[in-house]
């Protein structure tokens, strides 16, 4: 059981991580296709999308699963199935009902989000695109946690990975031909790059379809197995539901809320110190979509890795056992800095190339991903100790912490971004993430009795170790720069290469020799370690 457990766990968090890498990956391609006009637009409309579809289905897959997980444990498999038939109906309904509050609100939320009247056409046809996929993903999230609640990771994984190889296939095809084959517009492009969320759901769903008539037989099985002892209304099962989902909605809509914020004001704030709207909708994609999906990355390697910790968290506390709760949080807040800090700090170190890799050489980009890579630490930070505070039993903290960040974030805003235009945004966006995981923080500390005497220790020595990294990845881009030029793309990867290289060397050497990275992530050092000794001597025999 154990074994199945941590294989369906490896294969889910294997095709989640794949899922976001491949959602990273695109944009290369399709910023040279459609260019920050294109972006500015796809932008606009993917905002209030995901806020969307994060109120939705945010939680919904795992609430689900812990439902169905929970009475298949009590063989009351039927209960399980009662949810399924009613929720596949449920979900259909929020589905249609939130597709056609943001087909008919699209003017509105067009209005909010630009100060250009020509461009509120334009932004309201885009966002309609999406609206689509609100359609079928909810009523996909449900499936996904039925999967999941019989142990069955692999119908989740694959109609992930899926689900994102038929969106981004359908986006980069489809906006290509309107634009090189068609020689269509740009709002029609950036119509079909959005409208590819709803062909990616039906790609989705097709995998799930597959599945659910491949395991059909077994699970009508189960069925013929019930114990028929409990009986209990749709309307508590649902009342369990909103119970177990609540607090990941609040975590999965933290982030988009805050680029929500930017969507509204930023382009209003810019136009009253003078900026003209072109040049404000450009800054605003260069802040919301170019440089935040760069951001991400370390975040989402990071957090990924932490929160299979926290399962264990869970366990302890509920165990009463103080001991393994503290060495618990402490391994959670070490490999999370230990991963994101030197990934961050690095980011943004190399800014100039990195971004003309992914997009073009632009010095506003550049400054403005400078700016904001260190942010992605406080990401990490923040979506770790909310899934804490849900380990821990006090997930209605996370209400309060958001709360606060978006009123910080809300507050200054505008009066930051009329004093340093966009980084203002990243400045703001900065101390309402510091806000809500100061609460956080102050949460774990008086609920869970946690000393952060450890982890602060060795934070010190990992900012020690991150400095060396970055003396040495900067020597490292300085002396290549008199060789290599970070205008041309070919020549950014080549620099972005030596230098990351030089740095991890650098900083996986120090935690070695500190015994730091074997006391967080243990023998899969020293399995590291074989395969780069093995590897080497491969390579030394063929020499």
């Amino acid at each position: 059981m154990q074994s199945k457990l941590l294989r369906g766990t490896f294969i889910l968090t294997f095709g989640t991580i794949l899922s976001k890498i491949l959602g990273l990956i695109y944009v290369i391609p399709f910023f040279q296709i459609v260019g920050r006009e294109g972006t500015v637009l796809y932008q606009y409309s993917y905002v209030p999308y995901t806020i969307f579809i994060s109120i939705a289905t945010a939680g919904i897959p795992l609430a689900v699963s812990k439902f169905i997980s929970k009475y298949n444990a009590l063989e009351e498999y039927a209960v399980g199935r009662k949810l399924f038939k009613s929720g596949l109906v449920v979900m259909l309904t929020t589905g249609v009902i939130s597709f056609l509050i943001m087909y008919f609100a699209a003017p509105v939320f067009a209005e909010m989000s630009t100060n250009k009247d020509a461009n509120i056409k334009d932004v309201t046809t885009v966002m309609r695109a999406v609206s689509f996929a609100l359609i079928i993903v909810p009523f996909m999230s449900l499936i996904r946690g039925f999967f999941q609640g019989h142990q069955s990771m692999g119908p989740t994984a694959v109609s992930q990975v899926v689900e994102q190889i038929v969106r981004i296939a359908f986006l980069l095809i489809g906006a290509f031909a309107v634009l090189k084959i068609f020689k269509g517009d740009i709002v029609t492009a950036a119509s079909v790059a959005t409208f590819a969320a709803f062909v990616g759901a039906i790609g989705g769903l097709f995998v799930l379809f597959w599945y659910w008539y491949k395991r059909k037989p077994y699970l009508d099985e189960l069925l013929r197995k019930d114990k028929g002892t409990v009986e209990i209304s749709l309307k508590e099962i649902y009342k369990e539901i909103l119970f177990y989902s609540a607090p990941f909605v609040l975590v999965g809509i933290a982030n988009p809320l805050f680029q929500a914020v930017d969507q509204i004001t930023f382009s209003k704030a810019m136009a009253e110190i003078g900026i003209q709207a072109k040049v404000a909708d450009s800054y605003f994609s260069i802040l919301n979509f170019e440089s935040h999906k760069i951001v991400i990355i370390p975040m989402s390697l990071a957090t990924a890795f932490s929160l299979t910790l926290v399962p264990s968290i869970t366990q302890a506390f509920v165990a009463g056992d103080r001991k393994s709760l503290n060495h618990q949080l402490n391994q959670t807040f070490q490999v999370l800095l230990y991963l994101t800090l030197p990934a961050s700090i690095g980011l943004s170190l190399l800014a100039e190339p990195v971004y003309t890799a992914f997009y073009q050489h632009d010095i506003v980009g550049t400054e403005v991903l400078r700016a904001y890579a260190p942010v992605a630490i406080l990401f990490s930070l923040y979506s770790v100790t909310a899934a804490i505070l849900q380990g821990i039993n006090e997930q209605r903290f996370t209400i309060l912490s958001l709360l606060v960040g978006l009123l910080i974030k809300l507050s200054l805003n505008i009066p930051l971004i009329k004093m340093m235009e966009t980084k203002g945004a990243i400045l703001a966006t900065t101390l309402g993430y510091a806000a809500a995981i100061l609460i956080n923080l102050l949460v774990i500390k008086s609920f869970a009795h946690y000393p952060f005497r450890l982890v602060l220790r060795r934070s010190l020595l990992i900012v020690i170790f991150v400095g060396f990294m970055w003396a040495g990845t900067g020597i490292v881009y300085q002396l290549s720069l008199l060789f290599l030029s970070p205008e041309s793309k070919i020549e950014s990867v080549i620099l972005i290469g030596l230098s990351a290289s030089v740095g991890a060397a650098i900083y996986f050497y120090l935690g070695l020799k500190s015994g730091l990275a074997r006391k967080l992530f243990g023998d899969r050092v020293d399995r590291l370690l074989r395969k780069l000794q093995i590897f080497g001597r491969r390579r030394a025999s063929e020499n």
